[in-house]
């Protein structure tokens, strides 16, 4: 299906009686100069293990696999899979699983994650890579939880919905600037490549979309100290994001530490507590609550 075209899409899934599911979020990219595009953009080399969910027809399999060492496909939808397959039948460096790459919002599947592993055991070198056309509704979790995939991903360069993009990618004090912006941004470099109207896609979604790509910094990430503290402080802090910044940092850590040390530790990083948590930059957010974890761990 390396010819992904609306009619040629079309006439294939019809001759196995299958047309696209909004269930599993089933909108294919018809226009073949942004499948090439997302491919281009991955930078792919001969140690690099793909992962790509959501494979569809493997129109976009087909490409990363002419680049990359290995190809590791997730595609749900027995139908699509079975095309796939025989698109696919020729290339010696693709696993293609049929199953939910999520076991749940904060899991991958145990099988490909054991797959994902295995193949970065066996490629010399290996560095993985996230490259897909990503079902809206399982993007936010695919990619925040590959952050904690180890060896981290080198780079994510993936088609979601466009007001995800603008979250991953705000900046301070707009609208968009969120929890989700700084646990991603805390880690790794953001840009949106190309944003998509609905009419480059079929069946045409009700929303705009957008080509992301998410470079990861593993110096970042260290910096974190403990992403897990950061990442569970930045979740609360933006429950309570309409209120000031003192309130909302004691409503998350009030069961650890008082006022009076809250406030010293907002002196001691010259933040003002009448300010709110939108207002900080991701360096100092990450300041901030590097000083709660040391306070309230010792660590």
């Amino acid at each position: 299906m390396s010819r992904q075209t609306y009619r040629y899409l079309s006439e294939r899934l019809a001759l196995v009686g299958h047309r696209p599911r909004a269930k599993f979020g089933q909108n294919f990219l018809v226009d073949l100069n942004l499948v090439d595009l997302i491919a281009r953009s991955a930078e792919l080399e001969p140690r690099d293990v793909v992962l790509e969910i959501g494979a569809g027809g493997g129109s976009l399999t087909t490409r990363l696999s002419a680049a990359a060492g290995w190809v590791v496909a997730a595609e749900i939808d027995p139908p699509l899979a079975a095309l796939a397959r025989r698109e696919l039948s020729q290339r010696s460096n693709v696993t293609l699983l049929e199953l939910d790459a999520l076991q749940n919002k904060h899991t991958f599947h145990p099988q490909l994650l054991a797959e994902l592993r295995a193949r970065l055991a066996e490629v010399p070198g290996a560095q993985l890579k996230l490259v897909a056309n990503l079902p809206y509704n399982i993007a936010t979790p695919v990619m925040a939880n590959l952050l904690d995939f180890e060896p981290a991903p080198v780079r994510m360069v993936a088609t979601i919905q466009k007001e995800l993009a603008d979250r991953i990618a705000a900046r301070p004090q707009t609208r968009d600037y969120s929890a989700l912006s700084i646990w991603i941004q805390a880690q790794a470099d953001v840009e949106i490549l190309r944003q998509l109207p609905p009419t480059v896609f079929w069946p045409q979604p009700r929303v705009h979309s957008a080509i992301i790509q998410i470079k990861p910094d593993p110096q970042r990430r260290k910096a974190l100290g403990d992403p897990e503290f950061f990442h569970r402080a930045v979740r609360g802090i933006y429950l309570h994001r309409r209120k000031l910044l003192r309130s909302a940092l004691l409503a998350t850590f009030g069961q650890h530490l008082d006022k009076r040390a809250i406030d010293r530790i907002l002196q001691a990083q010259a933040i003002d507590p009448q300010r709110r948590a939108e207002q900080l930059d991701v360096p100092q957010t990450v300041a901030l609550l590097s000083a709660f974890r040391q306070a309230i761990t010792g660590d």
